[in-house]
């Protein structure tokens, strides 16, 4: 069983965070390259799960367009909303307070080599999580992240009309990995003010009927956020198969 080292970088600015899980996914990648002789395994890793909370902060993937920004530079600026264009995966998405964003560094060849394995175990952390509190998250077929399943009371355009699948999405994931070790990772909505949303196209996802949600919005009532980073520690054990261990 892989050992992972756990941080709780508390509230932590996008680019320090950005530097130090770089940092960190550096020294995994180098401590390959010093034992390429020999077999996955066989050596020991380093790897690490680190959970952290940013001020409001937009970042655009690699894959991205920067029209899906609804916003100027000025403007970002007057509201106090930094930018970031990245090495992930995917378009563009929030990070700010309430939200448990989570970095994942991980040497996938100690573990599996499958990258569509990796997502869909993260993904399945925070399905789990989500049934904690009773609520059913699934996957949208060519849609990465995690949704709330639409509700067949609301989620309707007008007596008589075909059912409207109106999903909300509750975590955005966008990786990136070199030599099979990972970056970057989820975002989570828990307590997230979601009007920073009406600023930018979330995921690229122009879709009336994909829009985004919260936990606090689900339940009705603002969540502890401590206690929703336990849930994730626990699940991330039980998919992963691994013990996390404070760093």
């Amino acid at each position: 069983m892989q050992i992972v080292q756990f941080q709780d970088l508390g509230h932590w600015d996008y680019q320090k965070a950005w530097d130090y899980q770089s940092a960190l996914h550096r020294a995994l990648v180098d401590n390959k390259l010093q034992h390429r002789d020999h077999p996955p395994g066989s050596y020991s890793q380093q790897h690490y799960l680190l959970l952290v909370e940013h001020p409001h902060v937009y970042t655009l993937g690699k894959s991205g367009s920067l029209d899906h920004l609804l916003l100027s530079e000025e403007e970002l600026t007057t509201r106090g909303i930094q930018y970031f264009p990245i090495n992930r995966g995917g378009d563009i998405t929030y990070h700010g307070p309430g939200q448990i964003v989570g970095y994942p560094i991980l040497d996938l060849e100690c573990f599996f080599t499958d990258v569509h394995r990796y997502v869909r175990n993260i993904e399945e952390v925070i399905i789990r999580t989500l049934a904690e509190y009773d609520i059913e998250a699934v996957r949208v077929p060519d849609y990465t992240g995690v949704w709330c399943l639409p509700d067949p009371q609301t989620d309707k355009t007008s007596p008589g009309e075909i059912f409207r699948q109106k999903f909300r999405k509750i975590c955005a994931i966008g990786v990136h990995l070199s030599r099979w070790v990972t970056l970057h990772g989820f975002a989570f909505n828990v307590n997230t003010d979601l009007n920073y949303f009406k600023y930018i196209v979330p995921c690229g996802i122009n879709d009336a009927d994909k829009t985004v949600t919260s936990l606090e919005q689900e339940l009705g009532r603002p969540v502890d956020i401590s206690t929703v980073q336990s849930q994730i520690r626990k699940h991330f054990c039980a998919v992963f198969e691994c013990e996390l261990a404070p760093s």
